[in-house]
């Protein structure tokens, strides 16, 4: 039994150092947007064109100090449905209020030159953030850039020939064109937009319809780059080859790389390191998979007593860091902002490690980060050497009460 017990053990010191650590940066009970002024906040809430209460992160980008949110669109009580977060690394900075991005002017419902009802959002390797539109009941959706690195300058940048149900995206930035794939998981195929070309059009997948998606990193092969789909109400996995996207096929036949425990996998992503880290609906759990490895989920992270149905938000920023928002609706604090550094060591390539200190903003390089790797370190190397010693010492125990018998 004692062996049984020190295994047991162990593998439980090794699950903890695949555990990611979240700092909290932010935590609100209710959020509210930075209003013109407080007329127009109250005018609002008595025209029923805002409750605070349906604010529902969907979306998160991060570049620099900055973080855009998409906000899930309740008909007519979101009165802006992409908005930003200044950050500060003040540790008794306030939480933020949410402005609309990159202005209030820009936000009007039914407006076809306007921002109306926003889902996906990427960033790309020069700073510019790209925002899926719905649209609306009489206007297609369409596709807008914002240069982060250039007065938020914006542009819409392309119309496609539907309206609704845009879901999410990925950017393939390649030598001469950057593609954006975007899933609608309303029909087998997914839309494949050019930048250069300014032109948009759909590949079929059949048997797929895709909803979350996610993009390998670049490397020396690629060739074997792959695009990942999820569907909802469903747990499989799929692939199709990126080269086949970028050559033009009209088809992409797909490939079952494996099947999740749980279903609706609605949001995905890829860091580059090749970890996937996916969130499900309903679910107050988010899984993690190695690419390069065979498919295996990982329970990555958990928020103990969380019941929504999409209550994570995820991305990367350029140094590497995870960032999630975590959305509960039944208990307070609502909402929070959380992150954690990706540090990769040669032997342990998911092994992370964040700070002590819930506000701390001094993790993602410098003395603070090793100071606190080395401070981790120590702990498991200590642990895990009472551990040995425990289970040496009942080893030793049993052998020889096993000699002193014959």
């Amino acid at each position: 039994m004692a062996p049984f017990l020190c295994t047991i053990f162990l593998l439980d010191l090794s699950s903890l150092a695949t555990t990611a650590n979240f700092n909290q940066v932010f935590k609100w009970d209710e959020l509210d947007y930075e209003w013109p002024s407080d007329a127009n906040r109250t005018k609002a809430l008595e025209d029923g064109n805002f409750k605070p209460k349906n604010i529902e992160p969907r979306f998160m980008a991060v570049h620099g100090t900055r973080i855009v949110l998409s906000l899930y669109k309740h008909h007519i009580s979101i009165p802006a449905s992409l908005v930003s977060l200044p950050m500060s690394s003040s540790a008794s900075s306030a939480p933020p209020k949410l402005t609309p991005f990159p202005s209030w002017d820009m936000h009007e419902k039914g407006g076809c030159n306007k921002i109306e009802e926003v889902t996906g959002l990427q960033v790309d390797s020069v700073g510019r953030l790209w925002v899926l539109d719905n649209g609306s009941e009489n206007c297609n959706a369409k596709l807008w850039k914002i240069d982060l690195a250039n007065n938020n300058h914006i542009k819409l940048i392309h119309r496609f020939p539907f309206q609704k149900w845009m879901h999410d995206l990925v950017l393939d930035e390649t030598p001469n064109e950057t593609l954006a794939y975007i899933t609608r998981g309303v029909e087998q195929n997914i839309v494949v937009f050019s930048l250069e070309r300014n032109k948009s059009w759909f590949v079929d997948t059949p048997g797929i319809k895709a909803y979350s998606i996610a993009l390998s990193p670049n490397n020396k092969d690629e060739e074997a780059r792959q695009l990942y789909l999820g569907e909802w109400n469903f747990n499989e996995l799929n692939s199709i080859s990126v080269a086949a996207l970028r050559n033009g096929t009209r088809i992409a036949n797909s490939k079952l790389i494996g099947k999740w425990t749980a279903i609706s996998s609605y949001r995905m992503l890829i860091d580059n390191q090749g970890t996937m880290y996916a969130a499900f609906q309903g679910n107050n759990f988010i899984y993690s998979w190695k690419t390069s490895q065979p498919f295996e989920e990982q329970r990555f992270h958990e928020v103990a007593g969380l019941d929504t149905g999409l209550p994570f938000t995820l991305a990367l920023d350029q140094n590497g860091t995870l960032w999630m928002t975590v959305f509960d609706d039944k208990r307070k604090p609502r909402y929070m902002l959380l992150k954690a550094a990706s540090v990769f060591l040669s032997d342990h390539p998911t092994f992370k490690v964040s700070g002590f200190n819930s506000t701390s903003f001094a993790i993602n390089g410098g003395e603070p980060q090793r100071r606190i790797l080395i401070n981790s370190s120590v702990f498991f190397v200590l642990l895990f050497a009472m551990a040995i010693s425990y289970c040496y010492s009942f080893t030793s125990a049993g052998l020889g009460i096993f000699f002193a018998v014959k």
